[in-house]
Formats: C-alpha cells, sequence, structure tokens
C-alpha cells in the first residue's frame, strides 16, 4: 500500500510540475554575516535550493541535513544550497551555526525583506529553483522522507 501510495504522489507531483505555469524567482541582494554582498544573480543559470532559516528553529535542524544530502548527490548536476537567515534573536551568528553542523552551504542574514519578496510565512520554507531562475517547487515541510524533495530536484536539474 505505501509503495502505491508513493507511486500516486509521484505521479501526481509530475502533472503538478509540467502542468503548472512557471513562477520566476524574484531577485534579491543580501549580506552574508561576515559582511559580503551575495546576489541571485550570483546563482545565475543554476539550480539553487533556497532555503530560509532562522538559528532557532528545530524543523529547520531537522530539514537541513535532508538539503545537505540532496546537494551532494547531485552536486555534478551544479545543485547549491543557498539559505537566508530571518527573523533571528539578537547577537545570533548564523554562518556559525552552519559551521557548527558541518555545512558548507553559505547563508545570507536579515533576509526579511527577500522573506516578504517570496511570500514566506514561517521558517523553514524552501524553494526548488530551476536554471532559468523558475521557481519549480515551494514548501515548508520539514518531512525528511518527503519524496517531493528529490523530486523537485530532478525537475530543476533538467536540461530545457
Amino acid at each position: 500500500m505505501k509503495l502505491l501510495s508513493a507511486l500516486i504522489l509521484t505521479i501526481l507531483c509530475f502533472v503538478a510540475f509540467s502542468t503548472s505555469a512557471a513562477q520566476q524567482a524574484p531577485n534579491w541582494q543580501l549580506k552574508t554575516q561576515a559582511g559580503k554582498i551575495i546576489r541571485s544573480s550570483d546563482y545565475q543559470g543554476q539550480p539553487i535550493i533556497l532555503h530560509f532559516w532562522a538559528t532557532w528553529c528545530p524543523y529547520c535542524r531537522r530539514l537541513q541535513p535532508k538539503l545537505v544530502e540532496l546537494q551532494h548527490k547531485y552536486k555534478d548536476q551544479g545543485v547549491k544550497i543557498v539559505a537566508i537567515s530571518i527573523l533571528e534573536d539578537e547577537g545570533a551568528k548564523p554562518q556559525d551555526e552552519i559551521d557548527q553542523r558541518g555545512y558548507d552551504f553559505i547563508t545570507a542574514v536579515k533576509g526579511e525583506t527577500v522573506a516578504t519578496q517570496y511570500g514566506v510565512r514561517g521558517t523553514p520554507t524552501t524553494f526548488f529553483i530551476n536554471r532559468n531562475n523558475d521557481v519549480v517547487f515551494a514548501t515548508s515541510s520539514s518531512d525528511v522522507n518527503d519524496p517531493r524533495f528529490e523530486l523537485s530536484i530532478k525537475e530543476m536539474i533538467k536540461k530545457h
């Protein structure tokens, strides 16, 4: 029964991907904790997992290993994680937190304006963006067993 449910979910996701109009990811510019400016245009032509999170968020902590696993699995196809920290407590150091967790992705800080552009309502919220800057999938799920994560990666790395 689980296999049948997974198969139905897979088919529904592919139908949704192929029939929905692609939404362009808004452009943005933010700073890292170290003060370096990063822009969405720095990742032009690359498949990106754009992850809105906060250091205090337990659901973000649960999800991040899965995102890193997917990035490593699809690194040869150019998949990168770019994180944007939002709603932080005073004195939070998001990049230090990412580094302490053993991850190697970059995180921008004070991303509330960008979160508003993307319609983010809370953490975690993750966008899967293809090479054409189209949002393939957006979710606020932290379920590491959600098959839509990998399906989204496969969709975003397709050559069009």
